[in-house]
């Protein structure tokens, strides 16, 4: 059982309003929220995994159509929560024994709390035009065996995610509840649909530095720095942007036009992922064949180095994207 670092505090709603609904699946692995006005979101409380967030009936984020949803393997698609590693575990380190991208994204997290806040008294706002918040928790008493023997550490996560008419907020809490420090990483690996990759760039990352992973090797640069205004996405990409001002939005733009806004709260680093056509090809659980050409993964985490947690000490951080429809 997970405790909340902290309550959302629920505004009372006028009964004479109408107020958001969360749904529980019959098997109770899965609920959707949807707002009065029609925006929703289903997340699976297997990863605390994000499948859908729509408004004005347009789906926002990819989920490919070999997706294991059944609680099997983690989602290929949506908003994956990595934790307490990004990518292959190093050799060594207490991280060393966990699968890729850690144990968050492939556990059964526990459904804490859902709040709502009513916005009718805004100027502009109809009544009802309002916002709903769901509270997901994983400790270490939550993990299975093997992976409690592999990271022995006692930890709470917190995942609030508030789905609003202006667009999706998503933030986690990770507390030290034992008594010796942890180093961690976390991300949030949002996997964003677009209509064409080729006709797909981001903006917001010049003058950054970063590590191209598809180019690592011995003769590729430690780091580069990015020069384009706007990044184009040719083929398989796998980059890390590091230390990108939280204040400086990234901006992914189709045809030159603006279709998502993040904004990062404590996150420094950005990671802008796709697999191109010849990995795609090789991912059983990617699929129709021409997926890749739909998805571009622009990823929010504190991942290019370690952050270390001190016993009772909370990390928090978090991102809000917004859509242009």
């Amino acid at each position: 059982m997970v405790d909340r670092l902290r309550k959302p505090a629920a505004i009372p709603l006028s009964p004479s309003f109408p107020v958001p609904r969360v749904d529980f699946s019959d098997d109770h692995g899965r609920l959707k929220a949807t707002l009065v006005t029609g925006e929703s979101i289903e997340v699976l409380l297997y990863g605390a995994t994000i499948i859908s967030w729509t408004t004005h009936g347009r789906e926002h984020l990819f989920l490919s159509d070999a997706a294991h949803l059944d609680g099997s393997k983690p989602v290929r698609g949506g908003i994956p929560l990595v934790f307490p590693v990004f990518g292959p575990p190093p050799a060594q380190g207490a991280t060393a024994r966990l699968a890729q991208h850690g144990f968050a994204r492939s556990s059964r997290w526990e459904f804490l709390n859902r709040s709502t806040s009513e916005s009718a008294s805004k100027a502009g706002r109809a009544p009802g035009d309002s916002s709903v918040t769901l509270d997901f928790g994983l400790s270490a008493s939550q993990l299975t065996a093997e992976a409690r023997q592999a990271w022995p550490y006692d930890f709470a996560l917190i995942y609030s995610v508030t789905l609003g008419r202006d667009g999706l907020e998503t933030s986690i809490q990770v507390r030290n509840e034992g008594r010796e420090p942890f180093d961690f990483q976390v991300l949030l690996h949002t996997y964003l649909r677009v209509e064409d990759i080729a006709k797909t760039t981001v903006a917001g990352l010049h003058d950054v530095r970063y590590v191209d992973k598809v180019r690592a090797g011995p003769a590729a640069p430690k780091e580069e720095t990015e020069s384009n205004a706007v990044v184009a996405i040719r083929g398989e990409t796998d980059r890390v942007y590091q230390s990108v001002a939280v204040d400086r939005p990234v901006t992914v733009l189709e045809q030159g036009q603006a279709r998502f806004e993040i904004r990062r709260d404590n996150l420094s680093d950005v990671v802008v992922w796709n697999p191109g056509p010849d990995k795609a090809a090789a991912m059983a659980d990617l699929r129709p064949d021409d997926a890749w050409t739909h998805l571009l993964c622009i990823e929010a985490g504190a991942v290019a180095g370690w952050q270390k947690l001190d016993p009772g000490d909370t990390f928090e951080g978090g991102q809000t994207i917004k859509p242009f429809v």
